[in-house]
């Protein structure tokens, strides 16, 4: 998102933060109804277009909303949603593609506030890894004429009883509703709306063999100290690198890797 859409989901992410801090109220409820706003947005295409036109005021377009959605969803879902139709959007999709992020982002407030977050985290984290390390898996789970419920059986298979609801629900929604995301873009997405919540960093670590507790602690505190903010680790053990360790932030890469230096001096005879 661009310009205005942009400032339009930060208000919105402002303002489902401030109303989750009431302990009263349901964050995943909130996931679940935005989800069902998110399918509407997207299939009602005119009325989408209606709830982003500059030309009409806001109080209007919420007063729209509140006669749609009354008694549909809850009160809170269509305060969230009426201040999202007030702003100025840059496109009418963005509208949607707002809603899909406050989706996820209260389903992490949901994870958050029942101490599992670091479950979820790590718990999107793995699944990505599983499903890059098999292709038939992938295709099952990403190819665009196979059935829903099939798709939906598949992960509760993978994943029920196995972790958190929060990821379960997530993964779902990323494969039955990609929206145009790649399975691994989902994820990803999905790993930094959970960093950010807790005003933190993901870094993609890649070692020959896993670290101990004691060298995760020391390669946290040293990525926080460069850059300024808590570090979480998403960790993946590949024997090909030979040993040492490769950390990515961003498009910051750190390749401390045996296999790097090997490559490096091999170009190197080579030039």
């Amino acid at each position: 998102m661009i310009g205005a859409s942009r400032e339009a989901l930060a208000a919105g992410r402002e303002n489902l933060e401030s109303l989750t801090d009431n302990t009263s109220v349901d964050a995943a409820k909130l996931a679940e109804e935005l989800a069902a706003v998110t399918v509407l947005l997207d299939r009602e295409v005119s009325l989408r277009r209606v709830l982003t036109d500059p030309s009409r005021s806001g109080q209007d377009k919420a007063q729209l909303v509140s006669s749609l959605l009354a008694g549909q969803v809850s009160g809170e879902t269509v305060d969230l949603v009426s201040g999202l139709v007030r702003s100025r959007w840059s496109g009418s999709r963005d509208l949607a593609d707002a809603a899909e992020q406050l989706t996820a982002y209260a389903e992490v407030i949901a994870a958050d506030k029942a101490g599992a977050l670091d479950d979820v985290e790590d718990e999107l984290f793995r699944f990505g890894r599983v499903v890059a390390g098999s292709h038939e898996l992938r295709a099952a789970l990403t190819e665009p004429k196979a059935d829903t419920a099939a798709k939906t059986a598949l992960i509760r298979k993978l994943l029920g009883g196995k972790a958190n609801a929060g990821t379960v629900r997530l993964v779902t929604s990323l494969v039955t509703v990609p929206r145009g995301r790649s399975l691994e873009g989902g994820l990803e997405s999905y790993s930094k709306l959970a960093a950010s919540r807790r005003g933190r960093v993901v870094a993609q670590v890649t070692s020959a063999v896993p670290l101990s507790d004691r060298q995760k602690e020391r390669l946290a505190a040293a990525l926080a100290g460069l850059h300024g903010r808590p570090v979480h680790l998403n960790i993946d053990v590949d024997p090909e690198v030979q040993g040492g360790v490769r950390v990515q932030i961003g498009d910051e890469v750190i390749d401390g890797t045996v296999a790097s230096r090997l490559e490096g001096a091999r170009q190197g005879l080579e030039g």
